[in-house]
């Protein structure tokens, strides 16, 4: 009768109990890299914020309280607003430089650049009849007749309890960035419209305003006069995941955030952003399928044409915008007090994979070790 060695095979035992727990966790894994993009867990732990692209402009005239309104009851948590200013010195709501594409009316009014009319000429202006004439679909006759808004009349009518997302626009904007005007005093001008209705404050505590530019000196301007002001700055489509990441580090001196197009987004850039606690807004979405990537891929909010469909795909994880505007502030202080979840700047490798395979490897060899002793 053959007798058993009790003494080695109760180590030999216990190395491969070890080996199969370290298997184990390699397959989990890989489960777990999977389900970590199939859920889009944000990286820096806030909400995934709802940036009603110039309102809803899928559905309504850009850049108009009609627009503003859907937004907010298709469940935006910011509306959008980009700023010109008119040849005597106010701040208007306005994408484009020229008023050409949006505008109808007297043409010595209702064309050409913005910065070069009155306001009285900007408000002879019907903003809403381009819509219906391009989108016949999302017609509506209350759309005629629409004028352009002044940043102070929005600010009048949604008040301290709506969040505003502003973009200045500078003729030093890079190439890429199309339609930008060559005023002055923009800045000063929104800091003293938002300090007459009671921003100021809350943007600071709250992230009820963001300001984003595609120009590092305005912004570099605004956080000069308030370094507490969130700002977030943007990039042209004509960068590339690489140009936006070498230039993060400099973003982060007075930013809080980055504004790419969505398809220089990856999980590397998302990563890269998050380990310098810099919040990530793509734009501009407007199909369901391309915002579920975009969030497994970990983004803190993006900017859509459509925010009824963004409120659809987030679902229950939805918030509304005050909550919103809060818990992005709080994910964001808690990352630069190193009180929140630290992201490695990997590049978009996981990390997951490189540990449970050394994990591997070491039990294999003391697996190997000990049959050689017995």
């Amino acid at each position: 009768m053959k007798h058993h060695n009790h003494r080695t095979e109760a180590p030999i035992r216990r190395s491969i109990a070890l080996t199969a727990v370290v298997v184990g966790s390699l397959v989990a894994a890989f489960c777990v890299s999977g389900a970590a993009a199939a859920t889009g867990a944000d990286l820096m732990g806030g909400p995934v914020v709802n940036v009603g692209h110039r309102g809803t402009a899928g559905l309504a005239p850009e850049h108009t309280i009609a627009s503003y309104d859907l937004a907010l009851e298709d469940g935006a948590d910011y509306i959008e607003q980009d700023l010109r200013m008119t040849k005597d010195g106010v701040l208007v709501v306005l994408h484009d430089e020229d008023l050409d594409r949006t505008t109808r009316g007297p043409a010595e009014n209702c064309t050409g650049p913005v910065g070069e009319k009155t306001l009285e000429q900007v408000k002879t202006c019907d903003v809403g009849s381009f819509f219906n004439e391009r989108y016949p679909e999302y017609a509506r006759d209350g759309y005629e007749g629409l004028k352009i808004p002044t940043l102070e009349e929005v600010f009048r009518r949604y008040g301290t309890e709506t969040n505003y997302y502003i973009e200045t626009r500078s003729a030093d904007a890079p190439p890429g960035n199309p339609g930008v005007d060559d005023s002055s005093g923009m800045e000063e001008e929104l800091l003293r419209l938002m300090d007459e209705y009671s921003l100021r404050e809350t943007a600071a505590e709250n992230w009820r305003v963001l300001i984003q530019s595609f120009v590092p000196a305005s912004l570099e301007e605004i956080h000069a006069e308030d370094p507490s002001l969130p700002l977030v700055q943007l990039y042209s489509d004509e960068e590339t995941g690489e140009t936006l990441r070498a230039d993060l580090e400099a973003a982060g001196g007075y930013a809080v955030g980055i504004g790419p197009s969505t398809d220089d987004v990856d999980r590397g850039l998302v990563e890269s952003a998050h380990a310098r606690c810099l919040a990530v807004h793509p734009y501009t979405l407007v199909e369901e399928p391309d915002m579920r990537e975009l969030i497994d891929l970990g983004v803190d909010g993006m900017f859509t044409d459509f925010p009824n469909r963004l409120e659809g795909v987030l679902g229950g994880e939805a918030v509304d915008g005050n909550r919103a505007a809060i818990g992005s502030a709080e994910a964001s202080r808690a990352c630069l007090s190193g009180t929140g979840t630290e992201v490695p700047d990997t590049g978009g490798v996981s990390l997951l994979l490189p540990a449970a395979l050394g994990a591997l490897l070491l039990s294999l060899g003391l697996l190997v070790a000990t049959v050689r002793r017995a």
